[in-house]
This record gives structure tokens, C-alpha cells and sequence, in this order.
């Protein structure tokens, strides 16, 4: 297999000669200005397979360290939780404090992270060119960077840290560059809503994260500079399966509580596969009094295997399943979804195609609107629907199974995604892969009164409230910091306040929130001191090698 032709781009205030095996060389000071002017000469006229940035006082790449990144599934492969970018910019603290990529995994993994360093970051050639280099305006490289890595995680290109790019002992005592506070305004307001960039400065202010002087300057000067034009979503286009065979090593796990009519028309689907699984599991927690007798018999064309619980529980039930299983992938599916005959067919082939550990699909859900944009974009996976995902085994191996914790609570799926993330995992979130999900008015989690109120629902009905629950905050407590977990809360509490309808409906929506806010804020409260106990008990994690922990 030939070497890629890889063209090194190092970053240099003097120009001295440099051998580089894979490709040509320029030199450029470390200058947005003038990096952004070298590749608007270069692009035209030279396509290698991808370019390397490199700071030279790194010392020299290392050649065969690119090549081993290269040749790692993804886009881009940069050093930038190494070099010091990790928790950067401080500012989407207080504006997205919990999102899953704010959490960074350990800097000496491999896994997905958009908080790249034009100090050591290899790109695909088509990276580049369709969403386009680091944009001038910013003060710092450690702003264009940070801000080049989110818009190309966000867009669709998966971006991937990888540690041994930058040798050991390489990198610079001050590897962090300096980042100015007005870099980090123009980071928020090119991805967020301008209201909540408002937001997030006003609590940055409070908080003493920045003082108010340097607060009103920066705002001052990046509030009328003109956004950059976001790109087109990055292409990725999916190949059939190389080799479709008639049934895969997949197993189905389909955890059920009094839910049968919907359980018996996913059941019929799934007949329909266009690659047939290898077996299908159901756990079944209806009590013993109400099951359905006849799932066996009506359903004998299928590898059924069924399985009783008297204890319900949504993590308790998929863990039983789950050290049962034969199969070498898993596919997530609850019992209330309809799927179309290609489901099992598409999450292979894009598990394939992007040699990755999970894939995910989204949910068309009965009465909760349009999807957001970023759910119809293929790109790196923050979520793990458990009621559209498929997973290779060997990834739980490394994980672990469900946490306890979250047996009669939202969030179980949140948890295990987390984990498999900060552990390195590949997640794709192919939105091409849909399911009907239904939210049934009874059963499943609502029989644990957890999801009565919902997102949507709470912006449909004056008073319904979408406030954390206990899963939630005992999630946030397990992975954030206190600040992200305070500012997850207040926004929570805003929120209250959103509604979709009239002016008359939203003003009264606002006065109702406005006299039930301490009230919200008491609920919150207890939830956390809940949450805080738990930790006294959990989290309680099965290991897949361990079938005794979770029968």
C-alpha cells in the first residue's frame, strides 16, 4: 500500500530548509492573516490526500506517526487535548455547559474531540476545501482553531484526537496558547443564538469568569463584525454493503412492559428485514397476570427468544438481555417504535463504512415537531438512543453495561453514550435511519412516572414544566463540572419560560412561569440533594464478562 501524499504546512516565523518524505512544504508565520492567505493560493492548485499544520517549535512530525493517523478512521486527527486546549473556550460553560463534546476525554486516547490545535492537525484534503480553513478575524490561533474544530464536528466531519501525533516530552511548556475573551465571544456568537450568548456572558460576568470591563469591550468590539457564512454539511456518501449477507450476527433487544399491541407490529416489521437478524430478544416485565401468552406461538417464524422479569426496570432488563446475547452487534429498539425493512441493513452499513463502534438513527416522534437541523446531519454521534442504535459487542466489553441508576429514570441511554465516548468510541449518528417512535401513553418508563412531562410537551401545555429529573442531575453531577452543573440548572429554570404558540398564550406562559419559578426552583433543589444520596449507592455498573451482576 503506497504512503498518502500528505503536504506539511509548518508553522514558522523564519523559513529554514525542511525534508518532509510524504509531500511538498511551505513555511508561514503563525499568522491567521497570512495562513488564510497561503491556502487561498495553495487550494487552487495542489489536491494531496490531506495537510498538515505544524508548529516547528514541536520539532520535527514524525512521519510515520502521520501515516498511523491517517490511516485511523475519520477526517481530521489533531493533538489538541495534548497541547492544552481541553475545557476551551471557558465561555460555552455558561451557554451549552453539559453538552456530551464538552466533556473532554482523556487527552491520552484516541477518541472523537473538536477542540482541535492548528499547532499539530492533519486534515483530508476534501475537508478543507468543502468547509473551508481557519477564518482570519480571530485575535489567536488558539481562538480560529478551537472554532475551525467545532464548525467541522458540527457540520459533519469527524474529528478525531489523536495523542502520539505530538511526541512525548514535545510539547511546549506553555502548550495552551493564549486565548483572548473577545476570541471567545466570536466563538459563541458564530454557533449560538445571540440570545443565549447574551445569556452566557451575563452569567460570565456574575461568576467572576470575566471581569464586566473586559466583558462590555469585547462585546463592543465582535458584536457588529459580520458571522461567517456556515458551510454546506460535509458530505458523506454511504456504499451499499460490500458483502449483504441473508441473516447478520445481530441481535435485536427489545425490553417490553404492557405494551403488546406495539410490541406485536414491531415484531411484524422486523419479519420484513432485508438483512434478518440473528436472534431477537424481548424481556419482558408486564406483570405475570397481564402477559401475552401467544408472542411465542404468532411469532414462530422469528429467532424469539423471551424472557420474563418480575422486577421492572429499563437498565435491569437490557443488561439481562444483554449478557444473553449471541450476536456480534446489538441493535437498541424499544418497544413501541415502528422501523422500515432496511433498518438492521443501514446500521451495517454505515458501522462498515465508517468502521465505527455505534451507530445511531433518530426518531420521528409523534407530536414533538421538527427535528433540530443538527439531527439531519450525518456526523460524530452526541446522543445514544436506545430506541434506534446499533452497537458492536467488544465496545460494552470496555464500557460496561447500563448504570443501575437510572432503572426507573430517564437518562440510562445518556449514561452508557457517555461512557462509551470518553472511552474512544466511534459513534455516528446517520439521520438517513429512521424510526417511528410513538411515546405509548402507557408502560415503559411512564409506569415509572418518568416522562410524563416532556420537552415538547412542556412547550404545548401552559403548565407543564420540563425540569431536570434525578437521573438528569445525577448524570450531570457524574460527569461535569460543579460550574457546568450550576449553569445547567439556571438554564434549565429559563426555560420554563419557552412555548410555542400566540403572543397571548407565550405572555401568559411567561406570567405562569414567572409565579411558579421559586416553586421550580424548589423542585430542582430536592432533585439534586436526591441525586447527591444516590452516589452513596451507585453508580452500579454490570460488566458484560460478569452475567451473575445483572441477572
Amino acid at each position: 500500500m503506497s504512503s498518502p501524499e500528505i503536504h506539511l504546512i509548518l508553522l514558522s516565523e523564519t523559513a529554514h530548509p525542511s525534508r518532509w518524505p510524504l509531500g511538498r512544504v511551505w513555511h508561514v508565520p503563525a499568522s491567521l492573516r497570512a495562513i488564510h492567505e497561503l491556502l487561498h493560493q495553495l487550494l487552487p492548485q495542489h489536491s494531496p490526500d490531506a495537510w498538515l499544520f505544524w508548529d516547528a517549535r514541536l520539532g520535527a512530525p514524525s512521519a510515520d506517526a502521520v501515516v498511523n493517523a491517517y490511516q485511523l478512521p475519520g477526517d481530521v486527527w489533531h493533538a489538541g487535548l495534548k497541547l492544552g486546549m481541553g475545557g476551551r473556550p471557558g465561555l460555552m460553560d455558561f451557554i451549552s455547559p453539559t453538552g456530551v463534546f464538552q466533556k473532554d476525554p482523556a487527552d491520552s486516547i484516541v477518541a472523537t474531540s473538536w477542540r482541535l490545535s492548528l499547532q499539530a492537525s492533519l486534515l483530508k484534503d476534501k475537508v478543507l476545501r468543502q468547509l473551508g480553513g481557519p477564518f482570519p478575524q480571530y485575535r489567536s490561533l488558539a481562538g480560529a482553531s478551537l472554532e475551525m474544530g467545532y464548525r467541522y464536528i458540527r457540520r459533519g466531519a469527524f474529528v478525531r484526537h489523536v495523542p502520539f501525533l505530538v511526541e512525548e516530552g514535545k510539547c511546549q511548556p506553555d502548550g495552551a496558547q493564549a486565548l483572548p475573551f473577545e476570541d471567545e465571544l466570536r466563538f459563541a456568537l458564530s454557533h449560538v443564538r445571540r440570545l443565549w450568548v447574551q445569556w452566557g456572558l451575563f452569567r460570565a460576568v456574575l461568576s467572576g469568569y470575566v471581569a464586566p470591563r473586559q466583558a462590555l469591550h469585547a462585546w463592543i468590539r465582535v458584536r457588529k463584525e459580520p458571522l461567517p457564512s456556515t458551510p454546506p454539511p460535509y458530505y458523506q456518501d454511504v456504499p451499499p454493503i460490500k458483502c449483504k449477507p441473508d441473516i447478520a450476527p445481530v441481535t435485536v433487544l427489545i425490553p417490553t412492559l404492557e405494551r403488546y399491541p406495539y410490541l406485536r407490529t414491531l415484531l411484524d416489521q422486523l419479519r420484513r428485514q432485508t438483512i434478518k437478524p440473528l436472534e431477537i430478544i424481548i424481556v419482558d416485565q408486564t406483570p405475570e397476570n397481564a402477559r401475552d401468552k401467544g408472542l411465542e406461538t404468532d411469532f414462530a417464524d422469528l429467532p424469539l427468544r423471551l424472557f420474563h422479569l418480575d422486577r421492572a426496570g429499563q437498565c435491569t432488563a437490557r443488561n439481562y438481555g444483554l449478557v444473553r446475547s449471541a450476536g456480534k452487534y446489538i441493535l437498541f429498539l424499544d418497544d413501541d417504535v415502528e422501523v422500515p425493512p432496511t433498518l438492521i441493513e443501514d446500521h451495517l452499513r454505515t458501522l462498515e463504512y465508517f468502521h465505527a463502534d455505534a451507530s445511531s438513527g433518530i426518531a420521528d416522534e409523534i407530536g414533538a415537531g421538527p427535528l433540530p437541523v443538527e439531527y439531519k446531519i450525518l456526523r460524530p454521534s452526541d446522543v445514544f438512543p436506545t430506541n434506534n442504535t446499533m452497537i458492536r459487542k467488544d465496545a460494552l466489553y470496555r464500557s460496561g453495561l447500563f448504570d443501575l441508576a437510572y432503572d426507573h429514570g430517564q437518562r440510562a441511554d445518556g449514561d452508557l453514550g457517555m461512557r462509551l465516548y470518553l472511552g474512544g468510541a466511534l459513534m455516528v449518528l446517520n439521520p438517513d435511519i429512521c424510526v417511528l417512535h410513538h411515546h405509548a401513553p402507557r408502560g415503559g418508563l411512564r409506569a415509572h412516572k418518568a416522562r410524563v412531562i416532556t420537552y415538547a410537551s412542556s412547550r404545548k401545555y401552559l403548565l407543564h414544566r420540563h425540569l431536570a429529573s434525578v437521573s438528569d442531575c445525577y448524570l450531570m453531577m457524574r460527569y461535569f463540572t460543579p460550574r457546568q452543573v450550576r449553569e445547567a440548572v439556571l438554564k434549565d429554570l429559563i426555560g420554563t419560560f419557552g412555548f410555542r404558540g400566540n403572543i397571548v398564550r407565550r405572555l401568559l406562559k411567561a406570567i405562569i412561569s414567572l409565579i411558579l419559578l421559586p416553586h421550580s426552583a424548589w423542585v430542582i433543589g430536592r432533585r439534586m440533594r436526591i441525586a447527591r444520596e444516590m452516589f452513596k449507592q451507585y453508580p452500579q455498573i454490570p460488566s458484560l464478562d460478569q452475567p451473575e451482576a445483572a441477572a
